[in-house]
């Protein structure tokens, strides 16, 4: 009786057992379907973290701010490697051109622009100022590589071929200390459409009655005298290869090819380099007075550290765009370029735009549609 009793005992544990084992299994089942969840969420990370399409922006115009806009681009592809900035440093009015024919997405350019051009284009243009710089007046002399003084009428006199020789009467007077030799004076300015001759001529312009009367402003006047360079860089080399030579680039131009420039007499009557604090000077006296389509000449102003030549670079923007996602990543871009990219100016004699310009620029960009 017993061992019948143990054997039936032996098959109901058996049997608890399997049931167990089962029941074990069929959790053991279950649990896939309570993990769907996450592997979902995985698919959908995995989306999101999706890289953004690459975007090329297409840009032309100025020369003188070329240094400067190589370094901004340059880092902000590397805060946005999906932005790409295509510029080419053409001249402002090539890059004008280029805006009105619908063939850039913005253009930049030294010399703003007058109403029929900005009527002539088709999606409109407005005018954000994006830096400051100063033109310097770079010569080249053998054994003077520093202290040529130059007054408003010399200069504008040399440019218009009345003065002929470094050693001319009128600029020995004001540089006593130098040997100027006997050598004859060539006058080299850009040969193709350019905001830094529009800013040159507009000083010349300003400072010499007669320059105006004859030649006048632009950034394509008939030169009396000289020989032509295309874009700063054409200049600079020019100067640099011609015994005697004097011309007119941007700063950074000077600077980097090591060239030679004449300090040059203000309004104030004070001999004046071209410098950053210079050119800052004028941004800051600008600001004042800025008008909202900021179009403003800031030539020959007064103060006796100020520099005579020196103006804006503008980017040209559209006031509309056909493609929405681009003309998001084009205004990000130029509100960049105003503002965070400007710690990047100092280093290459760039003025920064002062806060209250910086403010007008956001405003006309929130114009744009």
């Amino acid at each position: 009786m017993l061992g019948k009793v143990s054997k039936k005992s032996s098959i109901t544990m058996f049997m608890c057992a399997l049931m167990v084992v089962v029941s074990a299994c069929g959790n053991t089942v279950e649990k896939p379907s309570n993990s769907q969840a996450p592997a979902a969420s995985t698919s959908t990370d995995k989306k999101a973290d999706a890289p953004k399409k690459d975007i090329t922006i297409t840009a032309a115009g100025s020369t003188f701010v070329n240094p400067l806009f190589s370094k901004m681009f340059s880092e902000y592809n590397k805060a946005h490697p999906e932005i790409k900035v295509n510029y080419q440093s053409v001249g402002s009015g090539a890059g004008i051109k280029q805006l009105t024919e619908g063939t850039i997405d913005f253009g930049a350019s030294d010399a703003f622009m007058n109403n029929d051009q900005i009527a002539a284009i088709k999606n409109g243009a407005i005018h954000i100022p994006v830096t400051v710089g100063a033109e310097a007046i770079i010569y080249n002399i053998d054994g003077v590589d520093k202290g040529v003084k130059l007054t408003q009428e010399t200069l504008s006199s040399i440019f218009l071929g009345t003065i002929t020789k470094w050693n001319d009467a009128k600029i020995k007077a004001d540089n006593p200390d130098l040997k100027l030799p006997d050598l004859t004076i060539t006058p080299v300015y850009r040969s193709d459409g350019s905001g830094t001759t529009a800013i040159f001529t507009d000083y010349l312009s300003t400072v010499s009655p007669e320059w105006m009367t004859k030649v006048g402003k632009g950034t394509s006047v008939q030169f009396p005298v000289g020989v032509g360079g295309k874009g700063n860089e054409g200049v600079a080399g020019q100067v640099k290869q011609t015994p005697g030579a004097i011309g007119y680039t941007e700063l950074a131009y000077a600077v980097t090819n090591k060239i030679s420039y004449a300090q040059i007499r203000n309004k104030d009557g004070k001999f004046v380099y071209p410098s950053l604090e210079a050119a800052t000077i004028a941004a800051e006296a600008a600001a004042q007075n800025m008008p909202e389509d900021t179009r403003v000449s800031i030539v020959e102003k007064a103060g006796e550290k100020s520099y005579g030549i020196i103006g804006f670079t503008w980017a040209l923007v559209n006031t509309t765009y056909d493609d929405a996602s681009k003309k998001k990543e084009i205004v990000d871009l130029i509100k960049w370029v105003y503002r965070d990219g400007q710690q990047y100016s100092e280093a290459l004699q760039y003025a920064k735009i002062p806060e209250s310009i910086a403010k007008l620029n956001d405003k006309n960009l929130a114009k744009i549609k």
